[in-house]
């Protein structure tokens, strides 16, 4: 486990760019596991540069994210789908045929899970995973308990992300309570994982990954098995760091 510590959140995005172009010139035909949520804005902010100042394409790559809502349409301004395509995917020359977010309005939802797990295999696995952490520990929407060898599926929201979730929704009756995520065993198997964090909330859960035991009260912490894994993160987030 490799660790960047960083000033704060404009660096940590500066060396995700960096560290990112990097390992998207050495693949043909990248395909990528992409993640939501105000921390990987940043990031995709400089990569939408980098593709505008010519110094990469998005033409060959392929992209899954790591979850969707359950009940959110993917032109609900708050569902994943609307914001990938808001904050990456409408800026770079990405195919959208190319671009897979789970389907949260899906008829059945048993069967979205399963057909997920099977383009992820039918690309070939996923060669680069990017993650954010929750201050619970949680990564997708994998939350405290959850089984290390999850795939992926149904999960019931901690009230925890639920509450942070709603500074995004007019009221708390309207945020999602489920969402359709990778599960940790479909993450884990990625070639390579990148993991970045900002402030000092999220200083418990990565003091836990870093220093911490395995234990699936903590699902990040299933990054202690994995031979490639980054961490860029700033001096908020690595302060309880020993």
């Amino acid at each position: 486990m490799q660790v960047i510590k960083v000033k704060d959140y404009a660096e940590m995005s500066e060396k995700a760019c960096e560290w990112f172009v990097g390992k998207l010139k050495e693949m043909e035909t990248p395909v990528l596991g992409l993640a939501t949520g105000s921390t990987p804005e940043g990031l995709y902010d400089h990569l939408i540069q980098k593709y505008k100042d010519g110094e990469i394409s998005f033409q060959d790559v392929k992209t899954f994210n790591l979850d969707e809502y359950i009940g959110l349409a993917g032109d609900n301004p708050n569902s994943y789908r609307y914001f990938m395509n808001e904050k990456l995917f409408n800026n770079i020359d990405i195919k959208q045929e190319n671009t897979f977010v789970p389907n949260g309005v899906a008829t059945d939802l048993e069967k979205e899970c399963t057909d997920y797990e099977q383009l992820i295999k039918d690309a070939g696995g996923i060669d680069i995973q990017l993650l954010g952490i929750g201050s619970n520990g949680h990564i997708g929407f994998n939350e405290p308990g959850a089984k290390f060898d999850g795939r992926t599926h149904i999960e019931n929201l901690a009230q925890a992300t639920i509450d942070a979730n709603a500074r995004f929704f007019d009221s708390m009756d309207d945020v999602p309570k489920q969402a359709v995520t990778m599960g940790i065993g479909s993450i884990i198997e990625s070639k390579e994982i990148l993991l970045l964090a900002s402030g000092e909330n999220k200083a418990d859960a990565i003091a836990g990954v870093i220093d911490g035991e395995l234990t699936e009260a903590l699902p990040a912490s299933i990054l202690k098995q994995h031979p490639r894994v980054t961490i860029i993160a700033d001096e908020a987030a690595l302060a309880k760091v020993k």
